[in-house]
């Protein structure tokens, strides 16, 4: 089972540092201005240039197209991403103007998403919350308070309901243990089988606030000393004994403790909104790791998988993301 827990080193200036495992990286000679015009030309240009358009975008990091946005507006008096919602369609549409949201704005817009007319995501917010850092999650409820005027944990406890209701609040208190070190005393205590299927009546509490407080390193450490002790696995524990949205966002937190990276290139079913959250999402994070464990999984490249399931300019974004086979 993969882990989240390897992370190489590499040595820049005698000050350890992580190894990078986003596809896009900052593009070289970068100008805002430049960049900015030629947007500029293809979306004024007879019959929309999104050849031009989808270069720009799939080639500059988040901060360079932060940049682009401010130099647009400033030189044209619109806003860069009406203009493309202007000039773009469909699928195109939406995956440039995620590309053009910070990570905060887009994960926010996701969340907002996934609450809002018939029916709420489950998976979609489990998948955010659980494996954002405390920082992301308090950068996301601010500009979820400015973007929205509500607070995300009301927005919570309007659209869900029960044990459920409760995991997503204790996962935005934003208070997981980010220790990398792992601590086999800790996992002993915390071993789910006397939460779980040894009791009668489940301790529900009792799990939520362990998978939502401890570390990815720390969980994987849990779950190997509950292997040790109980002949089924956590999943079909938690199959056993809960039922509904709090059965389904255990099990996906586990699975994501697990083997977040492979649960986010299979995401839950093949769309394209899960394309676009996954890739456009991870992209400056570890979608090169992604990458490499859908093939591991799966037997097949995420490339192939996009060459088949997409088409057009939407699959020519997604494909530059994702970077060479």
């Amino acid at each position: 089972i993969r882990t989240l827990q390897t992370y190489f080193m590499s040595t820049v200036k005698g000050k350890p540092k992580p190894k990078y495992y986003g596809t896009v990286s900052p593009y070289p000679n970068f100008n805002a201005s430049s960049d900015a015009s030629v947007l500029q030309s293809a979306i004024e240009s007879k019959g929309v240039d999104e050849d031009v358009i989808i270069s720009v975008l799939v080639k500059r990091s988040n901060e360079q197209r932060q940049k682009i946005k401010a130099v647009y507006e400033a030189s044209t008096g619109e806003r860069l991403d009406e203009a493309l919602r202007g000039a773009l369609r469909s699928d195109l549409e939406d995956v440039s103007l995620a590309l053009l949201m910070t990570p905060a704005h887009f994960d926010a817009y996701q969340l907002r998403q996934s609450t809002k007319g018939w029916g709420t995501h489950e998976d979609v917010l489990v998948e955010i919350l659980a494996t954002r850092s405390n920082q992301e999650i308090r950068e996301i409820k601010r500009v979820f308070k400015e973007e929205y005027e509500k607070d995300l944990e009301e927005v919570m406890q309007d659209e869900t309901s029960g044990d459920f209701t409760t995991a997503l609040l204790a996962m935005l208190k934003a208070n997981k243990d980010e220790n990398t070190e792992v601590n086999t005393g800790m996992a002993r205590k915390d071993i789910l089988f006397e939460a779980g299927e040894n009791t009668s009546g489940i301790d529900v509490s009792a799990f939520i606030n362990i998978l939502t407080t401890r570390s990815g390193p720390q969980l994987s450490k849990t779950f190997q000393q509950y292997a040790c002790v109980s002949d089924i696995t956590l999943p079909k524990a938690l199959n056993m004994e809960l039922k509904g949205d709090i059965e389904d966002c255990l099990i996906d937190i586990e699975q994501l403790s697990e083997h977040r990276r492979a649960l986010f290139s299979q995401g839950h079913g093949t769309c394209e909104d899960t394309l676009t959250r996954v890739i456009v999402g991870r992209s400056e994070v570890d979608l090169k790791k992604i990458v490499e464990e859908y093939r591991a999984m799966y037997d097949i490249s995420l490339q192939e998988h996009i060459l088949r399931e997409t088409e057009e300019h939407y699959q020519k974004v997604l494909l530059g993301l994702c970077g060479p086979h």
